[in-house]
């Protein structure tokens, strides 16, 4: 490689790494710049440094991402070694046979790097529609609103911090990485969910704490207590939430579940399919906002709660429905001036949104 070629080549390492790491779609990879640096240099090393940085990853060694996803990624990276009309890469040929021989499971691992140079890995489903549920994958608004949390810790740092639909758990995984919260509770509905987000919990190196009355001692003071709640946004009572006693509240929410899981399996098994074309469902929105008008009820007499609510707008009319409900009921509500960092590997069409609430 030129000296700039050297200069450049971190910045692609990167991005490769992020993405292969967190499981994006193969199509977002900087495919047409590495082909350029090929093309323009008969050294192989940048393909060896790029091998090393996915598949041979630390983090991809000891948490192994879809044995599909690896094969495909290996087969675009050969195809494009292999445009160049250069020697064969033993190596490549070598990784591509080893996950050849590898089964394929309905569970794998995603990574996200932080800044901190921690790592945040999650075993998620390898279907976005698995269990009737959404909540075994991790979308793009908790990315977001994690990317806010970092810029803006003090909203987090030594509170009770309750979030709303955990999902596989990345957004509060995360935030007591990072935030230093006191206590963390997640939440969900769905017991196929809540068992898996346990044991991301575990896989990310912190204990779980029983659900009891706030005030005990921790059980790592060097670690946020982290405990794990059912909450069904439906069925669930003030008494209930008023016993989290919470400080700050969050939710990365999407505002296009499916109504009938069937149907939106049969829409995303599309090849053109997109998670963005799946219809509003307003129900959903009731939901969220039945929970924090109970929230915001259970304050009276206290300090108000501070509510965090990312979403990923697919046409303005869903945030603006979001909006009117919210201010039916009374709660104030602002929006979020976008933040300038973006840490992670989100899709580039995805638009999002944070509301910060008064409860």
């Amino acid at each position: 490689m030129t000296p700039e070629e050297h200069a450049e080549a971190p910045g692609l390492l990167r991005s490769f790494e992020r993405r292969f790491l967190a499981g994006r779609v193969l199509r977002s990879f900087p495919w047409q710049t590495l082909e350029e640096k090929l093309r323009g240099s008969s050294d192989s090393e940048l393909l060896l440094d790029i091998l090393q940085k996915t598949v041979k990853h630390p983090v991809c060694v000891k948490h192994p991402p879809s044995v599909k996803y690896v094969r495909c990624f290996l087969s675009e990276l050969i195809k494009k070694h292999e445009a160049v009309h250069a020697e064969p890469l033993d190596e490549l040929y070598e990784a591509l046979a080893e996950v050849l021989a590898a089964e394929e499971t309905s569970q794998a691992h995603r990574s996200y790097l932080l800044p901190s140079g921690d790592t945040v890995t999650l075993c998620e489903s390898t279907a976005i529609i698995s269990h009737g549920t959404t909540g075994l994958v991790t979308w793009n608004a908790a990315l977001y609103l994690v990317e806010w949390a970092i810029e803006n810790p003090v909203a987090f740092t030594s509170r009770t911090v309750l979030e709303l639909g955990s999902g596989a758990g990345f957004a509060g995984l995360a935030i007591c990485k990072v935030c230093h919260p006191r206590t963390y509770i997640f939440s969900d509905c769905h017991s196929r969910v809540l068992e898996q987000l346990r044991g991301n919990i575990l896989l990310n190196g912190f204990l779980l704490a029983p659900m009891q009355p706030p005030g005990q001692c921790p059980l790592d003071s060097e670690k946020p207590t982290v405990r794990v709640a059912q909450l069904d946004w439906d069925l669930v009572t003030g008494p209930q939430l008023s016993a989290f006693q919470p400080d700050t509240v969050i939710a990365a929410v999407s505002f296009f579940e499916p109504r009938n899981a069937n149907l939106m399996s049969l829409l995303l098994s599309q090849p053109s399919a997109n998670p963005k074309d799946v219809l509003y469902c307003p129900e959903t929105t009731h939901s969220l906002v039945r929970v924090l008008r109970a929230l915001s009820a259970c304050q009276e007499g206290r300090r108000a709660l501070d509510a965090i609510v990312a979403f990923t707008i697919r046409n303005p009319e869903t945030s603006q429905r979001f909006t009117a409900e919210l201010d039916q009921v009374g709660i104030r509500w602002e929006a979020v001036p976008r933040h300038s960092q973006k840490l992670f590997p989100y899709d580039e069409y995805s638009e999002m949104a944070i509301l910060k609430l008064t409860l």
